[in-house]
């Protein structure tokens, strides 16, 4: 379990460093085995942006950037990267920072130019590619248009935050979300536990169960199937402080309706999933177990071959999900959804262990 210190500090106070915390919680049995300081090795790195961009004279690859770093004037810096434009703001290492692989940044002159610093790729940064979406994973990291100039990187894209890698014991379920832990750090450290308001808003439109049916065949397997419906949406990138909160516990942000369903699970526990209302046959929601010899096109690309001791979400034509371990590729929300189903279910906890370890 990968718990956020800054995620943590949401609901509890924490007034102790990550390591004594780290020594506490292991003391009552959450044996914490490692403390990850996600921006180690990154010092000075600031944002920028670009406000000029021109052809090097004498290359055909580089680029000679004059570059706004919020300090009332322009550093110009030399770049290779192909995917760099005038007006985008990105991570700028400056004379004198330091960078995750050891290397400290000095003026240099490329083909008879100046370069006074570096900018930067995410991996430079130190950030995982697998954690990126894939248009981020090459050439410089391009931030949001808003990011603030001259802010430090670290808590621009949540690398202040510390990690705790937790190894839980099958017996401390309570403790596999923020909110579990949260109740664990206010007992070992004697501080306040602040719970979130989860009252539910009360929607005006037509119920959910005018809209849609379900049907628990299995309910050996699955004793509750709660479905809610969210109309005119639009699918965009989530906020920053969520995707922040999501890479630091090694989840990649998708976009809002993806991230709210696993920021949710991190939070209480509770494992959700999202399905583009208008690709479900008939509004029609079977749990049941998969029939034999049926195959099912998960949401990472993979078909599926599948038993009939697994669960299986299906509509009236198709599986349309594996019950507690991944959406169906038919039925995941895109650009293009407009109204979205969040499932929210109860399954019998050894078949879904079976399954995800047989898949």
């Amino acid at each position: 379990m990968l718990a956020s210190i800054n995620w943590l500090k949401k609901y509890v106070e924490i007034p102790v460093t990550p390591e004594v915390l780290a020594d506490k919680l292991t003391r009552v049995g959450l044996e914490v085995e490692q403390v990850l300081h996600l921006g180690e090795g990154i010092e000075g790195v600031i944002t920028g942006k670009v406000v000029t961009i021109e052809r090097h004279p004498d290359s055909d690859h580089l680029w000679v950037c004059q570059m706004d770093l919020g300090k009332g004037d322009t550093v110009q810096i030399l770049t290779g990267a192909q995917n760099v434009h005038q007006g985008d703001v990105v991570p700028v290492a400056q004379v004198g920072s330091h960078l995750p692989s050891g290397m400290e940044l000095k003026p240099v002159k490329m083909r008879g130019l100046d370069s006074n610093g570096m900018l930067c790729s995410a991996g430079e940064l130190g950030i995982d590619a697998k954690l990126l979406l894939p248009e981020q994973r090459d050439g410089i990291f391009i931030l949001p248009a808003d990011t603030p100039l001259g802010a430090d990187i670290k808590a621009v894209l949540g690398l202040d935050d510390v990690v705790l890698d937790i190894d839980l014991t099958a017996n401390r379920g309570d403790c596999f979300n923020m909110l579990g832990l949260a109740r664990e750090c206010a007992a070992v450290l004697g501080t306040k536990l602040t719970l979130p308001d989860y009252a539910p808003e009360s929607g005006e439109g037509t119920p959910a169960s005018d809209r849609a049916t379900v049907d628990i065949v299995a309910s050996d397997v699955c004793s509750r199937f709660g479905l809610r419906m969210i109309e005119n949406l639009e699918i965009k990138e989530s906020p920053e402080w969520m995707q922040k909160l999501l890479r630091a516990v090694n989840i990649r942000p998708i976009n809002n309706v993806v991230d709210v369903t696993n920021y949710v699970m991190m939070e209480l526990g509770q494992p959700m999933h999202a399905y583009d209302y208008d690709k479900v046959a008939g509004h029609h929601w079977v749990v049941r177990r998969a029939h034999e010899g049926e195959h099912l096109k998960t949401l990472d690309g993979q078909d599926r071959a599948l038993s009939p001791e697994m669960i299986v979400i299906g509509d009236d034509e198709k599986g349309i999900g594996l019950g507690g371990i991944m959406g169906g590729f038919e039925t995941e929300v895109t650009g293009s959804t407009k109204t979205v189903m969040l499932e929210a279910a109860t399954f019998n906890g050894p078949t879904i262990r079976r399954t995800s370890k047989a898949l």
